[in-house]
């Protein structure tokens, strides 16, 4: 369908954003990603622990892994969290 000089007029102009908008999307997602430090901090505690308990009783090896991996992958969901909401920031 071929669009009429009239129906062209009616679509809305997309607003531009201002300086102001911009700054504060860019610290935004700054501050959301303060988030990963602690990120870092908790994968450090969990394989930190896993070696502490390793070395107090190798027999449970593979259960302290598992629970280790565990561990992991809850703390890991929270990075992707906190960069999900910091991409949102900035291309929303």
């Amino acid at each position: 369908m071929i669009e009429t000089q009239y129906e062209r007029s009616m679509k809305p102009e997309p607003t531009p954003i201002t300086m102001p908008q911009q700054s504060a999307k860019v610290i935004g997602a700054g501050i959301a990603t303060i988030g990963l430090a602690g990120v870092g901090t908790g994968i450090g505690i969990v394989f930190g622990a896993l070696i502490l308990g390793y070395s107090r009783n190798p027999s449970i090896k593979q259960q302290l892994f598992a629970y280790a991996i565990l561990g992991f992958a809850l703390v890991e969901a929270i990075a992707l969290f906190c960069l999900m909401i910091c991409f949102l920031l900035l291309f929303s």
